[in-house]
């Protein structure tokens, strides 16, 4: 018997947890109208939350005013039982702490924590960034993404972590999926979470019980039920899923993610739109490798 995740029956950082692009005027000052309509938008179309202020909401382009709106925004425009988990990235520990404070304090249930994200620092540093977080008593998930932090949250970091109380899972990007595994074997309870699209079915199957997933942007209705299917073990379902839309996902991982999660909403019909520099509009072959992926996905019904 297979069962649909939602997320009333589950912990809040379970479930599809949409890492939301965030909205722009003309002016390119933030549209927290539009924000918010996207937000309740996603809770209506089966998503289970989301995670504002990560790199796919531009949150390195923001000021510390709109940061934190951002954040209350979200909030505000959940329903009851939809989850925010705000990314509280930051350059060190006492920057992230205040990121934690201003999230808890808004209303959020859980955050998201990169490791220091400039200063490419040893063991001791990691876990005293995790540490000095932990005491505002927000559920923490890590975010292990070397590739932007160049500070690999090793399976035994990730263990020590957690064995001290400092996280509760893991939004896991290296696109490793042999990682799940090693994880596993030091650390059993720790939850991990699949970090990028284009290996949603692969970490489903293997046991991840959420998903901090970038193109429900677009397509909420398909990717939550790729989504279900995987974690189901559903082959039969969703291997024909994940073969049409792994052409979009692997964008997901890709430097120009943020710009073609966009293209994609606009294609859709929803407001994706412009990017804040330094990200400058794609060009013309990317924008058309992107634009005929998705409307292939669009043309076969996938909303």
């Amino acid at each position: 018997m297979t069962e649909t995740i939602t997320a009333a029956t589950t912990k809040p950082w379970h479930g599809v947890l949409v890492a939301t692009t965030l909205p722009f005027t003309d002016d390119f000052a933030v549209d927290y109208d539009a924000y918010a309509e996207h937000v309740r938008w996603l809770a209506a179309n089966g998503c289970h939350g989301v995670s504002p202020n990560g790199s796919l909401g531009e949150y390195q382009t923001l000021d510390d005013t709109e940061r934190a709106k951002v954040v209350t925004t979200a909030v505000a425009a959940a329903p009851k039982g939809f989850t925010v988990m705000p990314g509280i990235a930051a350059y060190g520990a006492l920057q992230a702490r205040k990121w934690a404070e201003q999230a808890a304090e808004a209303g959020a249930q859980v955050v998201m924590l990169l490791p220091p994200n400039t200063y490419r620092g040893g063991r001791d540093s990691i876990l005293d960034h995790y540490r000095t977080v932990a005491k505002v008593g927000l559920p923490i998930v890590a975010y292990n993404n070397p590739i932007d932090t160049r500070i690999d949250l090793t399976p035994d970091i990730l263990a020590e972590l957690h064995a001290e109380g400092l996280i509760v899972g893991v939004k896991e990007f290296t696109g490793d999926v042999r990682r799940f595994y090693a994880i596993k074997e030091l650390a059993p309870e720790l939850d991990i979470l699949i970090g990028s699209d284009d290996v949603v079915l692969e970490l489903g199957i293997a046991g991840a019980v959420g998903w901090v997933a970038g193109y429900p942007n677009a397509i909420p209705e398909s990717t939550v039920e790729l989504y279900n299917a995987s974690i189901n073990r559903d082959l039969d379902k969703a291997l024909p899923l994940y073969r049409d839309l792994h052409k979009l996902l692997r964008w997901d991982s890709k430097t120009e993610f943020v710009h073609a999660i966009k293209l994609a909403q606009d294609l859709a019909g929803r407001n994706g739109g412009k990017c804040r520099p330094p990200r400058v509009p794609l060009a013309p072959e990317l924008a058309d490798r992107i634009t005929a992926a998705t409307r292939d996905v669009l043309a076969k019904g996938y909303r």
